[in-house]
């Protein structure tokens, strides 16, 4: 699907950091956020709307079946997807949009929307990541265990992103995603219709100074 806008999928093991990431580009350079829903529970100081939808199992096989979402994907035994009409009405006002899902959700974006810039963010090694997992104290050891699996798992998947971002640093890390959402906007391709406005009026100005 054409659009005025560019979406940009980030992906990333989870305990990479990419929700600190992608919040961290939404507040430093606007980008708007597609917030997903999911059925998995709230974590503390998570809101309803503002990180995830959070939605029982019926309610989110209810949108499943109405077409609701761009894409979905069950992931750890919950379910995650991206709303549809939010994404779109967006891309149309010419947005930058943000989505933050996991690597079967990509795969099934890029198949909708192929000029799609896809990011895979991780840490500089496996062990890092599992220390961030273990830290975070939100989960249980078999928890953990189950998300590090889910991470070979992944790990096996990642040839579809197009760039892989090592989150060591966070702002470091920032700003190489922003750098790369940048240089796609500045392809010629996406430049099109100015480089033939241009054309345009350059020869009118030649035209004058004859």
């Amino acid at each position: 699907m054409d659009s005025k806008g560019n979406l940009i999928v980030i992906s990333g093991f989870s305990g990479a950091g990419k929700g600190t990431v992608v919040k961290r580009l939404v507040e430093k350079y606007g980008y708007s956020l597609s917030v997903s829903a999911t059925t998995r529970p709230p974590r503390p100081g998570e809101v309803d709307g503002r990180e995830y939808f959070f939605k029982t199992t019926d309610e989110f096989r209810n949108m499943i079946d109405y077409n609701g979402f761009i894409e979905w994907a069950q992931y750890v035994e919950n379910y995650y997807g991206t709303p549809r009409r939010f994404v779109e009405d967006e891309l149309k006002k010419g947005s930058t949009v943000l989505l933050e899902i996991e690597v079967q959700g990509a795969k099934n974006v890029l198949a909708q929307y192929p000029d799609a810039i896809l990011l895979f963010i991780t840490t500089k090694d496996a062990e890092t990541l599992k220390e961030r997992l273990m830290s975070r104290g939100s989960e249980t050891v078999e928890q953990v265990e189950k998300r590090i699996r889910r991470a070979a798992e992944e790990a096996k998947e990642t040839d579809v992103y197009e760039y892989v971002v090592i989150n060591d640093d966070l702002e470091t890390c920032v700003e190489d995603v922003h750098a790369i959402i940048t240089a796609r906007s500045c392809e010629r391709k996406r430049r099109a219709a100015l480089l033939e406005t241009l054309k345009s009026e350059l020869q009118t100005f030649a035209g004058k100074g004859e």
